[in-house]
């Protein structure tokens, strides 16, 4: 069993009066040995002893951190109380890519959320376990991340939302720390392939993941997210895919997660 911490510190944002709390904690992962700060927001009428709720893993962007959702974009703590789901905020180390990096042991991301973090959450908030009641989302990098870490463990996802996600890495070799994490694209071309979410449309055939993700019709990830579609629609994988008008800013995102919940709350529903 791994070592957890856990350091609550109870956050209320007071500019905004919703009744979600918000509490950060701590989380030891066994797989980075270090701790790793985390992000809750447990929906009001949230309880400890009865009412268990689904569960959204928040991922941020790039740069960003474990507070960007409910501090950058507080609508969400609206719409977890809304529609009575707990989000889970875990932080990125920055530019982590929230993969297991194949170049660099002290980035284990993947290891860390989809396993160490959720096995963390459910035995420690009153949380429905089972991966019908189990989504995660993302933003940008975390785009990213919600669609790579929910395609390679359907056993743990039910579905996974991006908005503006960075699907094909490819034309960023100098960005974002990428090389840092999966190599130079010159010396690592085939980690390039392998780690674009564009690429891994046929790891979802035969399994099933509820897909919804959109994009800015000026975004500079535009392309690889049309490609995605195009693939996945082409392969004749169930999905649902918006473009809008807009880039990769912060109030196309205020807009976006409108979407994003109406979906989630339709397929919790539906489970």
């Amino acid at each position: 069993m791994f070592r957890l911490l856990l350091v609550f510190t109870l956050v209320m944002l007071s500019a905004y009066a919703y009744s979600a709390k918000v509490v950060t904690f701590s989380v030891y992962s066994q797989a980075m040995k270090k701790d790793v700060p985390n992000t809750i927001i447990l929906p009001k009428g949230y309880s400890a002893e009865s009412g268990s709720l689904p569960v959204l893993y928040a991922l941020h962007g790039a740069t960003d951190d474990h507070t960007f959702w409910p501090t950058i974009v507080p609508k969400i703590q609206e719409f977890a109380d809304q529609y009575g789901i707990i989000v889970v905020c875990p932080d990125g180390a920055k530019t982590s890519w929230y993969i297991d990096s194949p170049i660099d042991p002290s980035f284990q991301y993947e290891t860390y959320i989809s396993r160490e973090l959720v096995n963390y959450v459910d035995n420690t908030f009153n949380t429905q376990t089972d991966k019908s009641s189990r989504a995660i989302m993302g933003l940008s990098m975390g785009g990213f991340g919600a669609f790579y870490l929910a395609i390679r463990n359907t056993n743990v996802f039910s579905a996974a939302i991006s908005t503006s996600g960075a699907f094909d890495l490819r034309p960023f070799p100098n960005n974002w720390d990428i090389a840092k994490r999966i190599g130079s694209q010159t010396e690592y071309p085939t980690n390039w392939e392998n780690y674009s979410v564009v690429n891994m449309a046929g790891l979802l055939k035969g399994k099933s993941l509820a897909l919804f993700f959109d994009i800015g019709v000026d975004d500079f990830f535009y392309n690889g997210n049309k490609e995605f579609h195009q693939t996945l629609q082409s392969m004749q994988i169930p999905h649902s895919y918006l473009e809008m008008p807009g880039g990769h800013t912060l109030e196309y995102w205020q807009n976006s997660i409108n979407y994003h919940f109406v979906f989630l709350d339709e397929h919790f529903k539906a489970n």
